[in-house]
């Protein structure tokens, strides 16, 4: 990646980091950029729109960049306190997140310790994974990491891009709904699964179905009609194709994880869907 790319502060699953140059190269021009699937935000870091509107249905990841658009290095500071020594032991972890779950259930008012926890969570977590079980706690086991990283410089840069930014949570489908002449979106869904076992779609604590992928591309296409484009990333197989059949087709291979063991990657195609105006 070239010098000068914006590292996103959280880790994420499917994350667009090292794609961004096919994704930058197909984006087009418009006034304000929409992402209905946010994710890490490493898009929206790397783009030069006037506006932006960053949506998730996330709670927890829209908390956390509400919290550090408004108190920047103030909440940077709190922050802080989470990335020593003693804090990087698995019993202070599953403190930490206990503590966290309970105040995702009981208690909408204390948003700054919340977004604190939950950067904690994703830094200390295994693999920097977000996952929630079936009655909606956050259920990452501890990492194990030596010493986290706390990014300081890139929660910094974040703040200071985000003073453009709305962040929403909302379904896609209502933050589509409302695009308008001069948007573009750029849409980073759960990706279709390459087998029955690879499936992970439940980050949110809900499941992005098949339905749930018709009715993204049945929105791009709406879109498109109104003179809005809309950028969608996927896996290239042949459900993708023929669910986004009436969208130009980009398509490159990416290297992926394939187990918990770093030593073992293998090359998956993905696919940019194009809905043009």
């Amino acid at each position: 990646m070239a010098a000068g790319v914006q590292r996103p502060f959280l880790k994420w699953a499917g994350g667009k980091f090292r794609v961004l140059p096919h994704i930058l190269q197909a984006l087009p021009d418009g006034k304000r950029l929409i992402e209905p699937f946010v994710g890490s935000g490493a898009l929206f870091l790397n783009t030069d729109y006037r506006s932006y509107q960053l949506a998730d249905i996330n709670p927890d990841l829209i908390n956390l960049y509400q919290t550090l658009q408004k108190d920047g290095a103030n909440f940077i500071d709190y922050v802080a306190r989470y990335f020593t020594a003693v804090h990087n032991q698995v019993e202070k972890f599953y403190q930490h997140r206990e503590r966290f779950n309970l105040l995702r259930v009981n208690n909408k008012r204390q948003q700054k310790e919340k977004a604190a926890l939950f950067l904690y969570l994703n830094r200390h977590g295994y693999n920097g994974l977000c996952r929630y079980n079936s009655k909606g706690l956050f259920n990452v086991p501890f990492g194990r990491f030596k010493l986290p990283y706390f990014p300081v410089k890139e929660m910094l840069a974040f703040h200071l891009k985000a003073q453009t930014a709305e962040f929403v949570c909302a379904d896609f489908r209502q933050v589509m709904a409302a695009a308008k002449r001069g948007d573009v979106v750029y849409c980073d869904p759960p990706y279709v699964p390459l087998s029955r076992t690879a499936s992970f779609t439940a980050y949110a604590y809900t499941s992005f179905t098949a339905e749930a992928q018709q009715d993204l591309a049945n929105a791009a296409a709406r879109l498109s009609k109104k003179q809005i484009p809309v950028l969608i990333s996927n896996h290239d197989t042949n459900e993708t194709r023929l669910l986004y059949q009436q969208a130009a087709i980009l398509h490159f291979p990416v290297r992926r994880f394939i187990s918990c063991n770093g030593t073992k990657r293998l090359h998956a195609n993905e696919l940019l869907a194009h809905y043009a105006v």
